[in-house]
């Protein structure tokens, strides 16, 4: 069925000498893999490998059989127009994370249109906005309200916060736990947009380890996530 969506780009992988496959996910019909013929050594075509940057937001004409197959694009151009994303450094480090954590986390192939918007907002914010050592974890625990997991917050003045169980508790736990200064930083993060960020205080080592636990997090919820590889390269970036 031949219909026209709008997409965020999580992957492109290298397929022979002269093709892609594209990992994205569309506003249509959630997550889809596309096979772009030839895509790395055509100069007429209108498909270009430039458009399949990780998180492009582009819309495409497609053809989806929905069989579980690659899908084909026929058609495609950018929706937004991004100014920094993927010419700052560091903005371009965080684009290479999140791409990969995204990919790593979104399962659904059906439509989630609450996801996609999220997506769509976030991603716009970073682009307009200055760079912030923080956003990435922001992002990361919004990103759990609309994969099922965000944490609750009904005894929010507790000293624990049990990731298993995806809550805070009085007692400490068997299961990984968040506590001490790490829960202090975590809670600065819950209820807050990407608007406040700024005021929040986290130091480095603060950052690295929020951030190892937010993954963990996420490792303990989503079956088959798989810790992203360009973390590494990210510590780097905001060390």
């Amino acid at each position: 069925m031949q219909i026209t969506t709008k997409a965020i780009v999580l992957s492109s992988l290298k397929y022979g000498d002269t093709s892609l496959i594209v990992k994205a996910f569309t506003e249509s019909d959630g997550l889809k893999s596309y096979l772009l013929k030839g895509v790395l050594t055509s100069k007429k075509g209108k498909l270009k490998a430039a458009y399949f940057l990780p998180l492009m937001q582009l819309e495409m004409v497609v053809n989806h059989k929905n069989k579980g197959t690659l899908e084909s694009i026929k058609e495609v151009k950018v929706a937004v127009p991004y100014k920094t994303l993927h010419t700052e450094v560091v903005k371009n480090s965080l684009v290479l994370f999140l791409a990969e954590m995204l990919s790593n986390s979104i399962q659904e192939q059906e439509e989630d249109k609450s996801l996609y918007n999220y997506l769509e907002y976030a991603l716009l914010w970073m682009d307009e906005n200055p760079s912030t050592p923080n956003f990435h974890l922001l992002f990361l625990l919004n990103l759990t309200k609309y994969l099922g997991f965000f944490p609750d917050t009904t005894y929010e003045n507790a000293p624990f916060f049990d990731l298993l169980e995806g809550s805070f508790c009085k007692v400490p736990t068997l299961n990984p736990l968040i506590e001490g200064e790490t829960l202090d930083c975590f809670k600065k993060f819950l209820g807050i947009n990407f608007d406040t960020l700024q005021a929040i205080k986290v130091n480095k080592p603060q950052r690295q380890e929020l951030l190892r636990k937010v993954i963990l997090y996420f490792e303990l919820h989503l079956h088959g996530f798989r810790k992203p590889k360009s973390l590494a390269v990210l510590n780097a970036v905001f060390g």
